[in-house]
């Protein structure tokens, strides 16, 4: 009997893999493309809106302050509701949402977009953190994690090169930067509605597992559940107060105002610091997001392996932050040495996300852990705002890059420091 569970637990966590990550994956481009698409549809747009460095800082950042609506009650609805249905509708609206910005004329215009943008998209990242809890067993969550997360560096290998070309485009008298908005847009709708379609709410509702491996899965999440409560009842107030969600809340807020600060601003400091054309800038982009995606799969991989989460999440931001710090130090006029520099940076301020989202669902209940990680993201997305606007700001009183070199490092460093100081977590059946 033993061996014939241990089979179908083999063919589940294979099946299921198999089953949700792709699809899931290509979700998560189209969030990730429908984001970030700011960052290169600014290389034309600013001439033709007359944006400032500050104002696109705060265009690129108040998507974020939308963002803060809904992060806790999108986890929340998984556990309570319906992925399927959340997922879908998410979809749809901020697809329609992107396909609007391309219509934006105004300051104002780009400002309302990109709040309604935020708002719309706030429930999808929680609600598929949870949603692959109810799928994975512990010693598979975070390579799922990494599956998962490893499009964003993915959207933004394709999203560079993709963006290049279209800019370079002007079809029924619209600019390039139009078209941007208008095709990135249009497939979140379509598989919007495919999720409804592809997506199954739990284990339970799948056809496609075997019930074998339904009596499998079930038993090893029963397995972990209990093993949590008897370590001890937290209610959803209790964790959302507890030390090391507030530690691991602040943590991500500073590694937001890094990392995105980077995403956002990456090819307009390439283009100031090189002078190279949009296309040329779209291809060497995608160079420092393809080691991100890289090291999310080998981290996430490596952190299971080892069962260990902080320092798998602080080594790859300590990293990125002695790129940035070198490159203070060596000609600015090497083009060479720029791109290894931000492909470090590429690769720490990915890699380490795994690690992170795994440690919630490490020593929280369901719900807990669910209404925690809404919180920790929800929180953590001001630094999103905060840190885009900042390098805006910088960048336009100093005229360099170099001071907003200094306050992404800083925050790298911050976000490491305080995920160290975290408590150990402890692995399901660990009895020390």
């Amino acid at each position: 009997m033993a061996s014939e569970l241990t089979d179908a637990g083999a063919r589940a966590r294979s099946r299921i893999a198999w089953r949700l990550l792709p699809f899931l994956f290509l979700l998560y481009i189209a969030n990730y493309l429908d984001r970030t698409n700011i960052a290169y549809a600014t290389l034309g747009m600013k001439g033709e809106l007359g944006l400032t460095d500050s104002v696109f800082g705060t265009a690129s950042g108040i998507f974020f302050i939308g963002y803060l609506l809904l992060q806790i009650p999108g986890g929340l609805l998984v556990e309570r509701w319906s992925a399927r249905l959340l997922l879908a509708t998410t979809l749809i609206a901020w697809g329609l949402l992107t396909v609007l910005t391309g219509f934006v004329r105004t300051r104002a215009e780009l400002y309302g977009a990109r709040f309604l943008l935020g708002a719309a998209e706030a429930a999808f990242f929680p609600a598929v953190i949870v949603y692959l809890s109810h799928w994975f067993v512990f010693k598979d969550r975070a390579k799922a994690v990494a599956r998962f997360m490893s499009a964003i560096p993915v959207a933004a290998i394709i999203g560079g090169p993709l963006a290049g070309v279209i800019l370079g485009v002007d079809w029924l008298g619209l600019p390039g930067w139009r078209w941007l908005f208008f095709l990135e847009g249009v497939p979140a709708v379509l598989l919007g509605i495919a999720t409804l379609f592809v997506l199954r709410d739990r284990p339970k509702d799948a056809p496609w597992l075997r019930a074998d491996e339904r009596e499998w899965l079930a038993s090893e999440l029963s397995k972990e559940r209990q093993a949590k409560a008897d370590v001890a009842q937290v209610s959803t107030w209790q964790a959302l107060r507890s030390w090391p969600v507030l530690l691991l809340t602040l943590a991500l807020l500073f590694c937001y105002a890094g990392g995105y600060a980077f995403w956002f601003w990456m090819p307009t400091m390439l283009q100031r610091m090189t002078g190279w054309d949009v296309q040329r800038i779209g291809w060497i982009s995608a160079i420092p997001f393809l080691a991100g995606f890289v090291g999310m799969l080998l981290v996430g991989w490596n952190s299971d392996r080892m069962a260990e989460r902080r320092w798998h999440f602080a080594v790859p931001q300590l990293t990125a932050a002695a790129a940035l710090i070198a490159w203070l130090f060596v000609p600015h006029s090497n083009a060479v040495l720029l791109i290894v520099a931000f492909t470090l940076v590429g690769f720490g301020t990915s890699a380490h996300l795994p690690a992170f989202w795994a440690l919630p669902t490490t020593f929280l209940s369901a719900s807990a852990a669910a209404a925690a990680i809404g919180f920790i993201n929800c929180i953590a997305s001001i630094g999103g705002f905060f840190g885009p606007k900042l390098i805006g700001t910088l960048s336009q009183r100093t005229g360099s890059f170099d001071a907003g070199f200094i306050f992404i490092s800083a925050c790298l460093v911050t976000g490491s420091v305080l995920v160290l100081l975290c408590p150990r977590e402890r692995s399901v059946g660990d009895s020390t």
